[in-house]
């Protein structure tokens, strides 16, 4: 097991210096239970701080040439992709997830900074057309795009270092400065990214590291008033606070997902049940863009229940470190309590277990649900456990219906060989995106990507956050000497 010593908990970077604070807490393995590091715990105080630095480092930031600040992104990546056998195993060391998913997070983290690199350097205006109305003849200009200034960023346990990439990357490619607060249960790789960035290049100030717990500290965070926007990914019950605390500021939020997939009769249904089985069960299902409902044609709905079941019960579960091992533990034992009282509930409910169900510790055998009804918990709200429910249908139109009850949605998918289906189901679904013949959970990291429904705003992907974190500055030239000026 990893073990990772931070000087006495100097986890805290504020000002291009690691300090500690008066508190600390461990941060224990999800796997065996061992405390694999302390940190130190922010708090206000340290808030007021880390911004007033941030202000000064989004200065020298904007000072910076777009060639430097991709260098130093590039820089970034290069250092990260040699390091990548430490990162993959603090991963899987402080999350549980499997080290081959451990390694994929970080091959994915790798483009998502070279991606910034690249969009730092096309953050570009155009020229506008001010003679297209009279009275512009005599004008002529552009526009450009502007750093906002200082970024708080707020990320989740269960890709702790490509989501935290996701917000660095196009906050510092802008131009702006960042103070960054990860997850509670997985801050450690966010220190060691930190750390990289600081020795490719980074400015002091121009990224700002708060640990510890989020209710010492968050609302200072999201509601100073030198902090120009706040980018968090994470639960809505989290993000409503967020919201009321911040004020009047820009806000990007990804508040989950409800994963639905449609599976066709005229789908290739072994294609189909593997993506599903990836797709609800990888990460041990703690993922917001996972399959969870499946609605399955009535022609062909046993041989798919059938094909499922198998590949399900083939998964193997247990020790992360372990190669061979495809779904690892889950974050605490209180959300695996939870995943089987949401299971167990279902089945007083009347649904049928086709397999699971059971918990030793964190880890949950992934479980499979038919028959759960539309308003039971596993179903309606967002599990982000290793449990997936199957539905039967015969019309197409219904089985959209049904995929759009959730209210928060990020990605659909449809299994079908049929262009007009795939065509129609892409066009009906209340969704950010739209997967054909794949999992909910395919995600390229230079796609746009967000959430759809109630509470959901903003977009990931490198291009289109590196234009949330920037706005547009319109330079008008007026030639008063032109024999087209109107005064006006």
């Amino acid at each position: 097991m990893m073990h990772v010593a931070f000087d006495g908990g100097r986890s805290l970077l504020i000002g291009g210096r690691w300090e500690a604070a008066s508190d600390t807490m461990a941060v224990i393995s999800p796997w065996s239970g061992e405390a694999l590091g302390d940190v130190a715990c922010a708090d206000a105080g340290h808030v007021d701080r880390a911004v007033a630095s941030a202000v000064a480092g989004a200065e020298a930031m904007r000072a910076l040439s777009t060639g430097a600040r991709a260098r130093i992104l590039h820089n970034a990546a290069t250092v990260l992709a040699s390091d990548a056998d430490r990162f993959a195993a603090a991963i899987t060391a402080e999350t549980g997830k499997p080290i081959r998913s451990a390694a994929r997070e970080v091959a994915r983290a790798v483009n998502t900074l070279r991606l910034s690199a690249e969009e730092a350097t096309r953050l570009a205006g155009e020229t506008i057309a001010f003679d297209s109305v009279p009275g512009g003849e005599a004008r002529s200009g552009y526009y450009i795009h502007e750093p906002l200034g200082v970024i708080a960023a707020i990320t989740p346990f269960n890709d702790p270092l490509n989501l935290i990439c996701h917000k660095l990357g196009p906050a510092l490619g802008a131009g702006n400065a960042v103070v960054l607060k990860p997850a509670e249960q997985a801050p450690l790789v966010a220190v060691m990214l930190a750390r990289l960035l600081l020795a490719a290049g980074l400015p002091d100030g121009a990224l700002q590291l708060l640990t510890g717990r989020g209710r010492d500290f968050g609302d200072a965070l999201t509601g100073h008033p030198d902090v120009a926007m706040v980018s968090f990914t994470g639960g809505a019950s989290v993000g409503q606070a967020i919201a009321r605390a911040a004020g009047i500021k820009r806000l990007a939020m990804e508040l989950g997902g409800n994963g639905p997939v449609i599976i066709m009769d005229d789908a290739d249904i072994a294609r189909a049940a593997d993506a599903c089985v990836a797709g609800a069960f990888g990460a041990a299902g703690q993922n917001c863009i996972g399959v969870q409902r499946i609605y399955v044609h009535a022609a062909v709905h046993d041989a798919f229940r059938d094909a499922l079941v198998a590949r399900v019960k083939d998964l193997r579960v247990g020790d992360p470190t372990d190669p061979a091992t495809d779904i690892g533990p889950m974050i605490s034992v209180d959300q695996a309590e939870r995943i089987v009282a949401w299971t167990a509930e279902a089945v007083a409910e009347g649904a049928t277990l086709l397999t699971g169900g059971e918990r030793a510790g964190t880890l949950v055998r992934p479980t499979l649900l038919a028959n759960v009804a539309d308003d039971a918990r596993v179903a309606c709200h967002e599990a982000f456990g290793p449990v997936a429910s199957l539905f039967r249908f015969t019309d197409l139109d219904a089985a959209i219906d049904a995929a759009n009850r959730a209210d928060y949605a990020i990605h659909a998918a449809i299994f079908t060989e049929s262009i007009r289906h795939a065509r129609h189901a892409a066009l009906r679904l209340r969704v950010a995106g739209v997967m054909i013949n794949d999992s909910t959970d395919y995600r390229l990291d230079a796609m746009p990507f967000g959430g759809a429904g109630r509470g959901n705003m903003g977009r990931e992907g490198v291009r289109f956050a590196m234009r949330e974190m920037s706005q547009t500055k319109v330079i008008c030239f007026h030639d008063a000497s032109s024999r087209h000026d109107q005064n006006s």
